[in-house]
């Protein structure tokens, strides 16, 4: 196992319907996203947590990208992976911002 951690500056705070979302299940191939409302001091942290070890660039890569589409202030991002891939990982985090902002969006 290995955990990473990684923060961004964010620039708003998501307009939210609940103070929590999960998307996703931990499972062979699969991961989950906790997002968490806050006080980051306007940042976004990340930490994950994963089975695939030596892959820091390609999370960096994959969460940068994540950023630039949402970029969330105060909010904690938690990912326990099982060895998703890319595509996975985008999917997830983006449902679990849908899930978070809910009708208030």
């Amino acid at each position: 196992m290995e955990t990473l951690e990684f923060e961004f500056a964010g620039r708003q705070a998501p307009v939210a319907a609940a103070d929590h979302a999960l998307a996703g299940v931990v499972s062979s191939g699969n991961l989950e996203v906790l997002i968490e409302q806050v006080d980051l001091g306007g940042s976004m942290r990340i930490v994950v947590r994963t089975a695939a070890v030596g892959f820091a660039a390609t999370w960096r890569a994959v969460l940068a990208d994540f950023s630039a589409r949402h970029p969330l202030a105060n909010v904690l991002v938690t990912i326990n992976d099982a060895g998703a891939t890319p595509a996975v990982v985008s999917l997830r985090l983006d449902q679990a911002v849908e899930t978070l902002q809910g009708d208030a969006a």
